[in-house]
């Protein structure tokens, strides 16, 4: 087993989205610029604020790393060059690099730059990680569709490299996100940051056959998604990753909500430790699967870990909403009163059972509202305007940070 904890690393792709990161239990977080990056439409860092997260990162003891992952054209590089240079000064842990000419770039005019090897380099043997170490690659981000088997294999035979993979989230329905769909139907390059996701749109689509006959793909009345991959799930998987000798465990989702990244970051913490306390016993408790379930998601898949998969599209619809509806986010803890505020995100009521997501013991314990104020000390029985601030009676703990949900009324 590896003797050194596997990092938990979280998506941000704003600022307040990097607090939420780390508050509930990421080691690490990956954020992108105004440019270079593969998410241009998330909200993304200025260079003042990369600067500021470097800083607020380490004043944690928590990591943090740059995507300057767009494959890159002739008229990027005077940028990149400057770019890098920045990216060093900042003190960051390391810069996220696809293209080879951009880790040539970024060796040259940074050496005191860690390169991480996006997965967008399609890393998927041994030998491939040896070359990557010998220009200087210090961690590879692998391809999604190795099994941990495969990816054992490449530990062993290169044990000095850093081994990054994906644990969850979002896939893309092309080889290792190398995709020119979004480019085709709306002229906006996926390669160059600007992908709008046209794999998950919905789809006619007819197969002509030898008899020059065509034949209509099924669908129900919500339509068909052939295109559209179900959603990562490896959460069941923390001991085999450990023992193929990942040492970084990666979420998908720069441009997931707040609540969502809350929920799943959670959840991944506190099987990480389970498993550090219990071994391969963790994943006898549901909690960590129950928990992944009430946020949006896909019907989950694992991939390609375990070797070939077919079934890894998901055809009946884009994505659930959840068990759990956000209801509010806690502002002011209640430590020293008898009441939190509380900034109101979705509708509820006097009477209503809410559950705590917190990284604190006071995950999943139910408040059920019974006494609630505005900020002028009157009582409210109905909370219905967006972003108010309630003082919330209650003598469950509550911290600034923590989240508020409901149960989803299909639920």
């Amino acid at each position: 087993m590896n003797t050194v904890k596997a990092e938990l690393l979280a998506p941000a792709g704003d600022f307040e989205k990097l607090k939420t990161a780390f508050y509930y239990g990421a080691d690490a977080a990956y954020i992108g610029g105004k440019t270079m990056s593969l998410r241009a439409l998330a909200g993304n860092f200025t260079d003042e604020e990369i600067v500021k997260a470097a800083k607020y990162a380490h004043s944690l003891g928590k990591k943090i790393y740059v995507t300057v992952n767009i494959f890159a054209k002739n008229a990027d590089l005077g940028f990149a060059e400057k770019y890098f240079k920045f990216l060093e000064m900042t003190g960051i842990d390391g810069a996220i690099i696809s293209d080879p000419g951009l880790i040539y770039l970024c060796r040259k005019v940074a050496p005191g730059l860690s390169v991480n090897l996006s997965t967008q380099a399609n890393t998927l043997n041994k030998a491939a990680v040896e070359f990557w170490k010998e220009v200087g690659v210090k961690r590879v981000i692998l391809a999604r569709e190795l099994s941990y088997k495969e990816i054992k294999e490449i530990h062993e035979a290169c044990p000095d490299v850093e081994i990054e993979t994906f644990i969850h989230g979002a896939m893309c329905i092309s080889y290792s996100g190398r995709c020119l769909l979004s480019n085709y139907l709306n002229g906006r390059d996926s390669n160059r940051g600007a992908c709008v996701q046209a794999c998950r749109w919905e789809y006619e689509v007819r197969e002509k056959n030898k008899g020059g006959d065509y034949l209509t793909v099924e669908e129900d009345d919500r339509g068909t998604y052939i295109f559209n991959s179900k959603d990562l799930n490896l959460i069941d998987e923390i001991d085999k990753l450990i023992d193929s000798g990942v040492i970084s465990f990666k979420i998908e989702g720069r441009m997931k909500s707040e609540y969502y990244l809350a929920t799943v970051i959670n959840a991944y913490r506190r099987a990480i430790d389970a498993y550090y306390v219990c071994g391969a016993k963790y994943k006898d408790d549901d909690l960590f699967n129950n928990e992944l379930i009430k946020t949006a998601h896909r019907a989950f898949t694992k991939a390609y870990f375990y070797g070939s998969n077919d079934k890894t599209v998901n055809y009946t619809d884009s994505q659930s909403k959840g068990t759990r509806k956000f209801i509010a986010t806690v502002v002011t803890g209640n430590e020293n009163s008898d009441y939190a505020v509380i900034e109101m995100r979705n509708r509820f009521k006097k009477g209503d059972e809410l559950e705590v997501l917190s990284p604190s013991d006071s995950f999943n314990k139910i408040i059920k509202v019974e006494r609630m104020e505005n900020a002028d000390g009157e009582s409210i029985e109905d909370a219905k305007i967006v972003q108010q601030k309630i003082k919330l009676y209650t003598t469950v703990p509550l911290f600034a940070g923590d989240m508020l949900r409901i149960k989803s009324e299909e639920n």
